[in-house]
Order: C-alpha cells, then structure tokens, then sequence
C-alpha cells in the first residue's frame, strides 16, 4: 500500500515537473506574428518575409518563430504602421513608401526619383547616416527599422494607350509610389496608393486609367499586361527600391542580444539575395510581355529631362515643408556629392 502510494507521488511529481518544463520551454520560446505587405506568390518581395523567418528559426535553434501573414489575414496590406507601433501586430515586411500617410519623409528611404543605384543607395543607408536618421523617426512610434530587401529598377508605367508627350498625362487616374507621384501630379495626373492585390481590379474596372507597381518579374505576376499594352522605362522614380522589416520596439527589446543580432544578420542576408534575385529575373520578364503583344517604349530624353526638372520643383517643396525631408535630403545630398567622383570614375557608363 505505501509502494503504491509512494509511486503515485512520483508519478504526480513526474508530471509535474515535465508540466513546469514544458512551460519554461514554451516561455523560452518567441513566437513573432508578422504581416506581408505582398502575397508570397510576387516574385522577390512575396517570398522575402519567409526567407527570414527560416533564417531566423535556423540560426536560434527554433527559438525564434515568425509566423508570416498573407496581406489582409492580420490588417490590411500596407496598413501596417499603427497596429506594429501599438503592438497589435509583432511586425510588418513592407516597404517605407507604404508609411507615407504618418510622415511623407519616409519616402525618402523607400527610392528616391532619379537616384542612386542600389549599390549606392545601400551605401547611404547603411554607412552614410540613412539608416541612423530612418531608426530615429520610427522610433518616435515605438518601432525598430530594418532594411531588409532592395531591388533593381522598375518600370515607369503601363498605359493602355501610347504616351507621345507629358501632354498625354493629363486628366490620367494612376497608381503611383513614394515621391514620384508627386512628379506625376505635376503634370495633371490624379495619382492614389494601392497595393499590388488591388491593382489588376482597378485597372480592369477603370478606376484607374494606368499603373506602376515595380519591376517587370513583378509586374508580370500581377497580369497587367493583359489590360495595358505599353509599358515605359526606365524607372525614374525607382531606381532602386528598399524593402523594410518593421519590429514593435518592445518585442524587439525583449529579444536577448544573440537574437537581436541574429534578425539584423537575416535582413542583410535577405537584402542580397532580393537585389541579386531581381537582377536575375528581370529579361526573361520582359521578353514575356513581348511574346504577349505589350509594346516595350523608353522615354525620350526630351520627356526625362521634363520629368527632372518636375522633380526638383517636388523636392524643393518637400524640404520646405518638412524638418524631417529637410535633414535627409541634406544627409543624402551630401553623400551623393561625395560618392561622385566614385560613380563617375569607377563605372562605365
């Protein structure tokens, strides 16, 4: 009878301890929700988020989950600024342009019109204070920056007719990005945000009468191409484009410093492999659309020189209106001046 008793207790005390074990476990554990901006199924940025979950599970022996939700599953696609800052959400993977509506000097670390390649726009951010002055602004909202993607050029527009002149953008309804909407608006083109999902609707519906989006890999997932039948280059006003991974600070801060350092040597992995990635894709794409009947135009010097000159108009008002855009334009200026004698001497042309 004692012998019975006595293994009932240790059986109790067994279960208990493997009990209290499995919850130390379970607390050891973090468990990120994080939000896409993009569908897995876009070339580059869709399967981005997904190649730093594994990163991370990888390199923290599965203490580190990021559990990564399609747009729309937690907030809508690039509504993700306020539920990441309250908390609501762990994180978001996006890009800074998607944070426009908070403060417009977040464009700025998204692509800047006719600027930098990504080599050195990479070179700003990371070693030339854009990463530092980006860090500082969200911050404010109790949000940790990461740049996390980059990729190559985009395409300036699909339009359903041909663009002869800038006469020809007048009265036009557009999807555009970041600063060079505001290019756009200056030669009477009505412009709105929308995210890719809802992009193909809204051109089919004739909501809008043409689109941006990004990159021809990308633009040939969303199937513009079976609506608007000439597309433009080069991209002007996205050069280079940077992808973000935005953390709520207070989950960021309960990280050990292992896994801090760990999240920051994923997005860098994750940086190369999108700008690598993009480089590849983007002939095939294009030679896709071809096959598809869409004619490839490039802009006229004439037009780009138009374009320019609307764009220093735009910035000129930006860094008037806002102490942010003022001291990253000075940052970014300032670099660029300095980089000159590199990009001149060091490239071909």
């Amino acid at each position: 009878m004692r012998f019975n008793k006595a293994m009932k207790g240790m059986a109790i005390a067994a279960v208990a301890a493997f009990t209290i074990s499995a919850i130390g476990e379970a607390e050891a554990r973090t468990r990120l929700k994080i939000h896409s901006a993009y569908g897995r199924s876009v070339f580059v940025i869709g399967p981005g988020p997904y190649h730093v979950a594994e990163a991370m599970e990888k390199m923290s022996g599965g203490e580190v989950r990021m559990q990564i939700y399609e747009p729309g599953a937690l907030v809508p696609g690039t509504k993700y600024y306020d539920p990441v800052s309250s908390g609501s959400i762990d994180g978001a993977w996006g890009t800074p342009g998607f944070n426009v509506h908070k403060n417009f000097a977040y464009a700025f670390f998204a692509s800047v019109p006719f600027g930098p390649r990504g080599g050195e726009y990479l070179a700003w951010m990371r070693h030339g204070g854009g990463q530092e002055l980006a860090e500082e602004m969200y911050s404010r909202d109790n949000i940790k920056f990461f740049v996390c993607n980059i990729i190559p050029p985009e395409s300036s527009g699909w339009f359903r007719e041909p663009i002869e002149s800038v006469e020809d953008l007048q009265g036009l309804k557009m999807r555009f990005f970041g600063l060079g909407a505001k290019v756009m608006e200056k030669f009477g083109v009505s412009t709105q945000l929308l995210a890719g999902g809802d992009i193909y609707p809204a051109l089919e519906l004739g909501s809008i009468d043409a689109t941006e989006f990004s990159m021809p890999a990308i633009d040939r997932d969303l199937g513009f191409y079976q609506i608007a039948k000439h597309n433009y280059f080069p991209g002007w006003h996205q050069q280079s484009t940077i992808g973000e991974l935005l953390v709520n600070m207070d989950k960021y801060n309960a990280l050990s410093e292992p896994h801090q350092a760990m999240l920051d040597q994923a997005c860098q992995a994750q940086t190369l492999r999108g700008f690598a990635e993009g480089e590849a894709g983007q002939a095939e794409a294009m030679k896709f659309h071809q096959e598809k009947g869409v004619t490839i135009h490039r802009w006229s010097d004439e037009t780009l020189a138009e374009f320019e000159e609307a764009w220093l108009e735009v910035i000129e008002e930006e860094i008037e209106a806002s102490e942010d855009a003022q001291r990253i334009w000075q940052s970014y200026s300032e670099f660029r001046d300095t980089y000159a004698i590199w990009r001149e001497h060091g490239y071909l042309d």
